[in-house]
């Protein structure tokens, strides 16, 4: 029963995350899925199984992020706080709307280059964040306080816990649930047994974050107990425990 109930839990959350998904049968999990601590997969993915994301992966620009343009030796078409619109697009002096939106820097560099081609004879040019996503994971569940969290640098599942104030006498530490994003249309739920992992001591299998990554961490039986029980039903219920 608990395990129907578990799958059940995270059925629910991958069918609401990405309603397209109904309809469709799910491809085969991942290595990352199956490993042990969620890093990096071990051997390629092909057809179409998701794909995880590196969790070093360089930062893509996003709608509303915005970034200042230098040319070392063009400074008159130089551009500071230079916003992505809603639709990716940005609005270039003498050039116009290019779409950045998906980009890294790196790459985002090039298009420019590309762009002012036509205007300048192999400009140079430095591109410079300004306002970005921070990276970010959620907690939520039973832990003292639930929210979104910045990750400012390598953070393992019970280090955001502690992050989160740690858990509360509801938490059912053994199935706490690690959701990760695989691509656009895929999310991945992988069961950690945190108080299993600390007992043993186990704290390299304490898997590290990635930016987005949720983590839940559900009530345990004892918080179901409802407020009063008939004295006749206290030993069956102990019994059950």
């Amino acid at each position: 029963m608990k395990t129907y109930l578990l799958s059940l839990c995270i059925a629910l959350v991958v069918v609401t995350a990405y309603p397209p998904c109904l309809g469709q049968t799910p491809p085969p999990p991942s290595p990352v899925a199956a490993g042990s601590n969620g890093a990096h997969p071990s051997t390629p993915a092909s057809g179409n199984e998701p794909q995880f994301q590196e969790r070093d992966s360089r930062y893509r620009i996003q709608a509303g992020d915005t970034f200042d343009i230098s040319f070392d030796l063009s400074p008159e078409f130089n551009q500071l706080g230079v916003a992505v619109q809603p639709d990716g697009f940005v609005t270039l002096r003498a050039v116009g709307d290019v779409k950045v939106q998906g980009q890294t820097v790196p790459e985002l560099t090039q298009t420019l280059r590309t762009a002012y081609a036509a205007t300048l004879n192999n400009p140079i040019i430095s591109v410079v964040l300004k306002d970005f996503q921070k990276p970010y994971f959620i907690a939520d569940g039973q832990v003292a306080r639930p929210g979104k969290y910045d990750l400012r640098s390598d953070t393992t599942l019970t280090e955001a816990i502690a992050i989160a104030g740690g858990f509360i006498d509801s938490s059912k530490h053994s199935q706490v649930l690690l959701f990760r994003r695989a691509n656009a249309e895929w999310m991945s739920a992988k069961i950690i047994n945190v108080k299993k992992m600390e007992n043993d001591g186990k704290y390299q299998e304490d898997p590290f974050l990635h930016p987005g990554d949720m983590l839940f961490v559900p009530k345990n039986r004892f918080s179901k107990i409802k407020p009063f029980i008939p004295t006749a039903g206290v030993n069956a219920f102990a019994k059950s425990y």
